[in-house]
């Protein structure tokens, strides 16, 4: 892949450092998985050097695969970002050992936490599965947690207080390890940030950046990440910070801004990829043609049920219990989420039982492996289905686009909504998940179409929804 022509870096707040305008989104990689790690190097390949993760993307194996990765290319040219205040997995795990201070317990198996003795043993985890002896960039992740739990149970009034006050601590901390070394720079990623000032549950970068300065004038609070798309303009358009918005509020105060999730819309309670799944005029798939979909799979597991009189998965097989499920699910991302608790999971233990009434048979050793080189293509081609579905609504949203002033374009989707972001005053970098070669090249395409006045079009996008 060729390297995209030179452009200017974009300065990241008063850190120092400077970046391409889109990042490499580390959610949902995973070390190990070849087309993920092809992605990240083909980004850096191209000039990409800004890498977002954090402890919890991956259970930890995402920030796994950019040490692996990183090893091979200058590390003085990457800006890491990385986060902590998670929860979940081998975390939860550590948190019932240890019994953490400040523990915000929201859910069953989703905790949170930013207390200085949680973060610690976070910076130290992120830093050995990276391979690294500094992150330049370590970012408390979410910390509303604590706001929302309190709205929850009703108790709103002193919760903001509480949650400084906590900040406040975590801000100390991280001024520590900049000292020892471990850090550069900190911050805070929420996804409030752009929320009206009198919601319960809203953050303020002007709360954050006085907490900083309790600590020292000279402190190393100096980047704040936050969600923006076309449907979600709270940061741009949201005067919430002493009558001037989260993205107005950082410029004055030289603060770098990190966007996430740019093409993944939250609206009227669903979700919104801003992404095109079908080409120009191509009609999407209906449900009838899911059997047809299915059919290779069915014709395999019914030969094996012939041939060695073994009972298939749940009655109908695979395949049946795919044609069960997949007509419930609404998109790409529904299937992702359900695959692997009510296919995968259910498919495995099956085939474990399978395994141990016919190891010896050659037949069934045969007929697994074909089965291996079917089931991942499968569940591409289940998601590219479901994908097509949603093309309806990605119509509807470059409709939108166009009314708010976007010139006439024969462009993606998805580059026309990172188009308009990278061209809104005040934004650094804008994080896009690239976990296939073919997202890579389409996001780090943009900055060579013509620029937008990015700020207006999501001006006119809040008039007309």
């Amino acid at each position: 892949m060729s390297r995209s022509p030179d452009l200017p870096r974009r300065k990241l707040g008063a850190t120092g450092l400077t970046c391409h305008p889109l990042g490499f989104g580390g959610y949902r990689i995973y070390r190990g998985n070849h087309p993920h790690e092809e992605a990240l190097r083909a980004y850096l390949d191209r000039g990409g050097n800004l890498i977002d993760t954090s402890a919890n993307y991956g259970d930890g194996m995402s920030e796994a695969l950019i040490g692996e990765v990183l090893r091979d290319y200058s590390r003085e040219k990457i800006v890491v970002v990385t986060k902590g205040g998670y929860i979940q997995g081998e975390n939860m795990k550590l948190a019932l050992r240890e019994d953490f201070p400040e523990i915000v317990r929201w859910g069953e198996g989703l905790w949170h936490c930013i207390h200085p003795e949680f973060l610690r043993s976070q910076v130290r985890r992120s830093l050995e599965r990276m391979q690294l002896n500094k992150v330049d960039i370590y970012l408390l992740h979410n910390p509303e947690y604590f706001l929302t739990d309190q709205a929850h149970n009703g108790n709103v009034a002193a919760g903001h207080e509480v949650l400084y006050r906590r900040i406040g601590e975590a801000f100390r901390f991280l001024e520590n390890q900049a000292d020892e070394g471990t850090i550069s720079w900190y911050g805070v990623s929420s996804n409030n940030f752009g929320n009206p000032a009198d919601d319960p549950t809203a953050t303020s970068v002007s709360r954050c950046l006085e907490e900083a300065r309790r600590i020292t004038k000279d402190h190393r609070f100096r980047v704040i990440q936050l969600p923006m798309n076309l449907y979600e303009r709270g940061g741009a358009l949201e005067a919430n910070n002493f009558g001037k918005t989260a993205l107005e509020y950082c410029q004055a105060e030289n603060l770098g801004v990190l966007i996430n999730r740019p093409l993944n819309a939250f609206s009227r309670n669903r979700l919104i990829r801003l992404a095109d799944f079908t080409a120009p005029g191509q009609t999407p798939p209906d449900r009838g043609a899911l059997p047809g979909i299915l059919e290779p799979l069915r014709v395999h597991e019914q030969r094996i049920a012939r041939e060695l009189q073994l009972p298939l998965l749940r009655g109908g097989g695979l395949a049946g219990l795919m044609l069960e499920i997949v007509p419930q699910l609404q998109s790409q991302s529904h299937w992702e989420q359900a695959a692997g608790k009510y296919v995968v999971e259910p498919l495995q233990s099956w085939l474990q039982e399978m395994q141990g009434r016919f190891a010896a048979d050659p037949r069934w050793q045969a007929w697994v492996q074909d089965l291996a080189l079917m089931v991942n293509p499968l569940f591409e081609e289940i998601g590219h289905f479901l994908a097509a579905r949603e093309q309806v609504a990605s119509d509807s949203a470059r409709e939108i686009l166009l009314s708010a002033g976007y010139p006439a374009s024969d462009q993606s989707l998805s580059r026309m909504a990172l188009n308009v972001l990278i061209h809104i005053p005040g934004v650094s970098c804008v994080l896009n998940g690239m976990r296939r070669i073919r997202y890579v090249e389409d996001a780090l395409g943009v900055p060579e179409i013509t620029p937008v006045r990015g700020l207006e079009i999501l001006r006119h996008l809040s008039a007309l929804q």
